[in-house]
């Protein structure tokens, strides 16, 4: 990923439960230190003196403790901690529930460069916000040639080569109330270690679409604000294809097909296009089957234990009367 700064992480466009509601009350020249870690820290021992192991290239916070035991170095006149503290390259402290710095702090942080924020979030809130909004951040990444849609809570995301229908099959799904996540380039994110959360590569675009033959529509205007959605989860992956005579396409779905993205294997179907079939109605019904076997409810399994135990009455039932000689 590009270089990400303190500066970055300041003006981070994050809303409501998300907003990290930083500020900078010192050290503005380091402002574009490089952030090189979502890893976090909490610098006790350090300012303690212990240093084995420290982790100075993480975010430093600062809560109430740390910031008892600083005015507990201040009033000693104890500064030698916090000036070996800073002779490593840290990147900023931040001080949560508003808390200011000692002015013995606050003055070794502007001599070494090194920013000083402030939050009014509690500390534990703050750090679970801030731990989200780093791991977005610094997530493994791919741009997909796709279409990604939210059809009843599922995200599905669309494949298939340029002009085989995915923009129509998805228009067609908005317009039945489904949601519009991204069109043409989809940005994949793994986060949290397995999930795939897919937005607009390009975030100045918006909620377009190009339909061929009609141009650039914006699907917020047609539809209203309801259609859309900026992110979703990738949970079933769609692959539109011309319909080839010759492929054996499954008709049973018995045997799982997945698809790799990042390192995580996603549910995967083909789906064939050709004139008459309805593609949009295929996809309502994969997501909803999809919810059903989030559900623990495989269809094509329970089929096949149907037919399995119809065989074994069958078999059955014709020995009998085999051995009764009738």
């Amino acid at each position: 990923m590009d270089t990400f700064t303190v500066l970055d992480l300041i003006d981070l466009d994050l809303r409501e439960h998300n907003d990290l509601g930083l500020t900078c009350i010192g050290g503005r020249s380091g402002l574009l230190k490089r952030i090189a870690t979502p890893d976090l820290n909490r610098p006790g021992l350090a300012l303690n003196g212990f240093f084995d192991m420290f982790g100075s290239q993480r975010v430093q916070i600062f809560g109430r403790g740390e910031q008892a035991f600083l005015e507990k170095l201040h009033n000693e006149g104890t500064v030698e901690t916090i000036r070996e503290m800073f002779k490593r390259e840290i990147p900023c402290c931040i001080f949560t529930h508003n808390l200011q710095p000692t002015e013995s702090f606050a003055r070794i942080s502007e001599e070494a460069g090194c920013p000083l924020l402030q939050t009014a979030l509690e500390t534990s809130e703050f750090v679970m916000r801030l731990i989200r909004a780093l791991g977005n951040v610094f997530a493994a990444r791919h741009t997909m040639h796709a279409t990604l849609v939210e059809v009843f809570g599922i995200g599905v995301l669309l494949l298939g080569d340029s002009g085989v229908g995915k923009s129509e099959a998805a228009l067609e799904l908005i317009e039945r109330g489904h949601r519009l996540v991204a069109d043409d380039a989809v940005e994949i994110r793994r986060v949290a270690g397995n999930i795939l959360q897919g937005q607009g590569s390009n975030p100045a675009l918006g909620h377009h679409m190009e339909i061929r033959g009609l141009g650039i529509i914006n699907i917020t205007h047609l539809f209203g604000v309801g259609s859309i959605r900026d992110n979703k989860q990738v949970q079933l992956i769609c692959q539109l294809e011309a319909w080839d005579a010759e492929k054996h396409y499954d008709r049973i779905g018995a045997e799982e097909q997945y698809f790799d993205i990042l390192g995580v294997a996603t549910p995967y179907l083909e789906i064939p296009v050709k004139p008459g079939r309805n593609i949009p109605i295929i996809i309502e019904t994969a997501a909803m089957n999809e919810r059903l076997k989030k559900m623990g409810y495989y269809s094509a399994r329970e089929f096949n234990q149907k037919v399995m135990r119809w065989l074994d009455s069958e078999n059955a039932r014709r020995a009998y009367l085999q051995k009764k000689g009738i």
